[in-house]
């Protein structure tokens, strides 16, 4: 299932049921899966994510049991990025020492909510640490913004199709993604909105190089009997 990045909550569904969930993506070709250290009350979040964080963080999910799935699980194929929010989680934290442990369990980094006073250090510390970044921005955004979520991006770049999830049309992103290929190499990833494979072609057709899924995903597994079967069918069907 080449193109298709995929998003859940570390411990949303338990962390022995997670690890075999991130098994099954492997085995179905899934390229990455944007894994979040839970915070709460998040304002770009839809209530269907907003529910599985405070699932997770009342379970006890923390940034050391989400880096221990991101290392501890054997994968051939997919890739894990660390989603982790700045207040919530990092911003308490030693920058360099933080940004070490992702690098050693974890093959890329999101930060949320990162301030625009922190992201210039943020950017210049993961890059001299070898960190890949999964940098973002709306299509909204003004071209020096876009400019520089392309030119600091080293794992891919997160293109929000709209303010919030599910918002946005995947469809009409056709030029933005265009104007921002020359300045990047790495693939551009859209999401927000993006439910259904009918999204998926949209997003693909409109030159992205791959399609990011949040909500339809987690409420695919949110009570589900079996969340393995659950997360297999679901990639099927994005097909």
């Amino acid at each position: 299932m080449s193109g298709i990045i995929l998003f859940l909550n570390a411990g949303d569904p338990g962390f022995d049921v997670l690890a075999r969930v991130v098994r099954a993506l492997d085995d179905a070709g899934v390229d990455w899966l944007e894994l979040a250290v839970p915070f709460p009350h998040s304002v770009t979040d839809g209530p269907t994510i907003r529910r599985s964080a405070r699932r997770a963080l009342d379970a006890g999910a923390d940034l050391d049991a989400t880096l221990a799935v991101c290392s501890d699980v054997g994968r051939r194929r997919l890739k894990v990025a660390l989603l982790a929010d700045w207040h919530y989680t990092v911003r308490s934290l030693e920058l360099d020492g933080f940004l070490a442990r992702v690098r050693g369990a974890c093959d890329g980094l999101l930060l949320h909510g990162v301030p625009p006073r922190a992201r210039t250090k943020y950017y210049e510390r993961a890059h001299a640490l070898g960190v890949p970044l999964v940098t973002t921005a709306y299509a909204g955004s003004s071209p020096e913004t876009l400019e520089d979520a392309a030119r600091n991006a080293t794992a891919y770049l997160y293109l929000a199709s709209g303010p919030r999830t599910g918002d946005g049309d995947p469809a009409r992103m056709a030029p933005v993604i265009a104007s921002l290929r020359p300045h990047t190499s790495v693939p551009i990833a859209v999401g927000f909105g993006v439910k259904t494979a009918a999204d998926v072609r949209a997003v693909h057709a409109a030159g992205a190089d791959a399609a990011i899924v949040g909500s339809s995903f987690v409420a695919a597994l949110e009570n589900a009997p079996d969340p393995v079967a659950a997360a297999r069918a679901f990639v099927a069907g994005l097909g």
